[in-house]
């Protein structure tokens, strides 16, 4: 992963799941990924519950002699390909859960030693992410917009930041299967990818599945510095445009 470090990474960084050169490469990339370094305080909680969920780690063993030494080895061993079954599992949910804002993927359930599962996690992550969206749609600045030629209606909210431009999109009428991508424009013209998000042939917002998407993200761009968000498709063409 050294040599492509991606913004899911995020996820098995807060859980300390990363290789040593990895880690290395990741503490790189936070220092200049404002978006990564939010994130990675909003799920420092959700950290904690899934690092918790991993198998005791006691390596206090009674014995003396050298079979018991030998016994205590072979446990140890035992219990440590334990844990990377375990870590490897939670690093593909923190992953899947992130996924899951974007995708509306089914993330299968997976028990924990604590009698926990795996999904409900998965799910609280997937909620907390949601609501970075809800809660700056109903605190930010918001515009809104109708597409008459493709139907797509959005609403954008954005929040000023030192680091950039918080922002969170509420989208519906678009029909998939369609991988789509929130393009912040600036007033000189150029062109940022904020976000992106795979949509499933239902669709969001339209009949037979009205509930809306809504996605969070950010970018490096003042918003004093912003003309407009383009939602576009990745066949190209501009599904919706919501002017500031």
């Amino acid at each position: 992963m050294t040599a492509d470090i991606r913004h899911t990474d995020v996820a098995a960084y807060a859980l300390g799941l990363l290789e040593e050169d990895d880690r290395r490469a990741f503490d790189a990339h936070l220092a200049h990924c404002a978006l990564c370094s939010e994130e990675l305080r909003d799920l420092g909680g959700l950290a904690t519950l899934l690092r918790e969920a991993d198998p005791a780690d006691d390596d206090r063993e009674e014995g003396g002699g050298e079979a018991d030494g030998r016994l205590v080895e072979m446990m140890r061993h035992r219990r440590t390909a334990q844990r990377r079954r375990h870590r490897r599992t939670a690093a593909l949910g923190a992953a899947a859960a992130i996924a899951l804002v974007a995708g509306g993927a089914t993330v299968g359930a997976v028990t924990t030693g604590q009698g926990r599962t795996a999904e409900h996690v998965h799910q609280q992550m997937a909620h907390d992410h949601q609501n970075l969206a809800a809660d700056l749609l109903a605190s930010g600045e918001t515009h809104s917009a109708v597409d008459a030629r493709t139907g797509v209606k959005g609403t954008v909210a954005t929040e000023n930041k030192k680091w950039g431009t918080n922002v969170a999109l509420d989208l519906a009428g678009v029909r998939g299967p369609l991988t789509c991508r929130l393009v912040a424009v600036t007033r000189t013209g150029n062109r940022h990818a904020v976000t992106e998000w795979a949509v499933p042939p239902r669709g969001y917002g339209v009949p037979g599945a009205p509930e809306h998407l809504r996605v969070h993200g950010g970018t490096a761009v003042a918003r004093a510095d912003l003309a407009r968000f383009d939602v576009v498709a990745d066949d190209g063409r501009t599904l919706l445009t919501l002017r500031l």
